[in-house]
């Protein structure tokens, strides 16, 4: 069942992007790692194995990481935002893309 906006009734749609995303199989509770080269490395695995992307892999993994900590918003735990924000500069590393 949906609501006026389309979205499913019983959770959030930025929770099933999350879990169904048609670009990349993430790895169960990336999110929630502790050690943020771990998630980088993660993603960026997902990103390379993927043939459902639409970018390249540097891209598409950045793209689910900002998409997860928008998303999860106020929500978001201080401790675990400030992991995933290190996890984005991780993933830059892994690519060479560093700041």
């Amino acid at each position: 069942m949906t609501d006026k906006s389309g979205s499913a009734s019983n959770g959030k749609w930025s929770a099933r992007v999350t879990r169904e995303s048609n670009a990349l199989s993430l790895e169960k509770g990336v999110f929630t790692w502790k050690d943020p080269k771990a998630i980088a490395q993660s993603l960026k695995d997902s990103a390379e194995a993927s043939t459902r992307r639409k970018a390249e892999p540097f891209r598409s993994a950045m793209s689910m990481l900002v998409f997860y900590i928008n998303r999860a918003g106020k929500n978001l735990d201080h401790d675990q935002l400030r992991i995933l924000e290190e996890a984005k500069q991780a993933l830059r590393d892994l690519y060479g893309k560093s700041r």
